[in-house]
């Protein structure tokens, strides 16, 4: 038996489904995120959810089957895969009995299969890349434990965000600082696409002499290096 961290609260995911992985990974001070190669498996995937944790042997996705038939509707199955490259840890069956159980995704520090029907699933899945050759199933494995997952700490109940860029997670102690800094940074990079735009629109009149758009901070960051 397993123990499952309580699903975060509906007010943080909302708030988190409104933002982005630079938003919030900017707000943690450009840390949180996975490795590079841990992206969607097919476009335009996003998550947003609670970190349900599966600890793998390479190669072997036992305890992802019943990481799996231990999730519900709210969970994201983070599983340390140890980055194996020679085996596929999950396909089309796994994908559609995950989305039949109503989790919100998967994340795998390793490889998947069956790529174009996970597409078709929709599932949203984020993983390293693709192969043919499949798992082996000894175990062992472990569910809901503190686990690496390419390259980052998750701790069951985690916030874990997911998107083109990549994935990110929140620590369950610093959600409610990196969401408030995280809309803090949308609210401002909204002023400043506006800004652009209507800059834009200025020196297509003729009628931007004399106007600055650089950020308000860059002015006193380059005198520090004589410019």
């Amino acid at each position: 038996m397993s123990y499952t961290a309580p699903l975060l609260p509906q007010t943080v995911i909302d708030r988190a489904k409104k933002l982005n992985t630079t938003l919030i990974s900017d707000a943690m001070g450009c840390t949180g995120s996975m490795h590079y190669t841990v992206k969607p498996v097919a476009p335009s995937m996003r998550v947003v959810g609670t970190a349900l944790t599966v600890d793998l042997r390479a190669g072997d996705n036992l305890f992802l089957h019943q990481g799996i038939y231990c999730g519900s509707e709210g969970y994201v199955l983070v599983a340390d895969g140890k980055g194996h490259t020679e085996n596929a840890y999950l396909g089309e069956l796994m994908a559609g009995a995950a989305k039949a159980i109503g989790l919100e995704g998967i994340v795998i520090d390793g490889f998947v299969r069956d790529k174009e029907m996970l597409g078709e699933i929709g599932l949203p899945i984020f993983a390293k890349g693709f192969i043919p050759n499949g798992p082996f199933k000894d175990g062992p494995g472990a569910i809901n434990i503190p686990i690496s997952c390419a390259g980052v700490a998750v701790q069951p109940g985690d916030l874990i965000v997911g998107d083109e860029d990549g994935v990110i997670v929140v620590p369950r102690d610093r959600i409610e600082e990196a969401l408030r800094k995280a809309e803090n940074k949308l609210e401002y990079e909204e002023k400043r696409l506006q800004t652009i735009a209507n800059y834009a629109e200025k020196r297509k009149l003729g009628n931007a002499d004399g106007v600055n758009i650089a950020p308000p901070w860059l002015e006193a960051k380059i005198k520090e290096f004589g410019f």
